[in-house]
């Protein structure tokens, strides 16, 4: 029995200290199974990226069960945490997180260099032509529009052939038009790839497109 890529039961997180602690996640539980599409809908504020960076290990939960990738990650440490996400996530953002002073190869092929991934160059091209940027390799952030940036995101994201792909609003910063492209793109590029994706979004017309949404307010995760 495969096992799920993202298993999260009764997680609760806390930030901020003294008289500005705020309880966040009050109690999620979610599973997303391999393959699988799920959105995660709610307004501003509701603790959706939040619970993102609980999956992907970048915050710790303060009570409750994270498994990711069939491994329970609340006892490892930062440098096992960063290996897994190394060899099991592709994390895309609403703000792209381009390196400016490379290439869009660049911004590619290095992550795959530093994981000691053959031929991370010849890889990277290969991921930006699948996302239609054959022609912009050497091109620089500045020089790209704001789609051509998440696609470059997306490329970076799944060269590396994640079991899971995380994407936290990724078209927030696009137009309607742009936006619909790049779903598109993220869409099928994770179904090509046989990866599960959860999306975290306010779009309701984004959400659509997953093969199952559960909504978020205030905290709590309903179906």
């Amino acid at each position: 029995m495969t096992e799920a890529l993202i298993d999260l039961q009764d997680v609760r997180l806390t930030l901020g200290e003294g008289d500005v602690r705020t309880e966040i996640l009050k109690g999620v539980s979610l599973k997303l199974e391999p393959g699988e599409s799920v959105a995660v809908l709610g307004p501003s504020g509701s603790g959706k990226s939040s619970l993102m960076a609980v999956v992907a290990g970048l915050e710790r939960a303060d009570a409750g069960s994270v498994r990711l990738a069939g491994r329970e990650i609340g006892g490892l440490n930062e440098d096992a945490l960063a290996r897994l996400r190394g060899r099991s996530l592709g994390i895309i953002l609403q703000a792209f997180h381009l390196l400016p002073t490379m290439t869009a190869i660049e911004n590619v092929s290095v992550p795959l260099e530093l994981a000691g991934v053959d031929d991370p160059r010849g890889r990277a091209a290969f991921e930006l032509e699948q996302v239609g940027l054959g022609h912009r390799l050497t091109h620089y952030p500045a020089q790209l529009s704001g789609g051509e940036q998440q696609r470059v995101a997306i490329a970076r994201a799944t060269a590396s052939r994640p079991q899971l792909l995380l994407a936290d609003e990724p078209t927030g910063n696009l137009d309607s038009k742009t936006g619909a492209a790049i779903i598109d793109l993220l869409f099928e590029r994770a179904g090509k790839a046989g990866a599960g994706l959860l999306v975290i979004t306010h779009d309701a017309a984004v959400a659509a497109r997953a093969g199952r949404t559960v909504h978020m307010a205030d905290g709590f995760l309903t179906a």
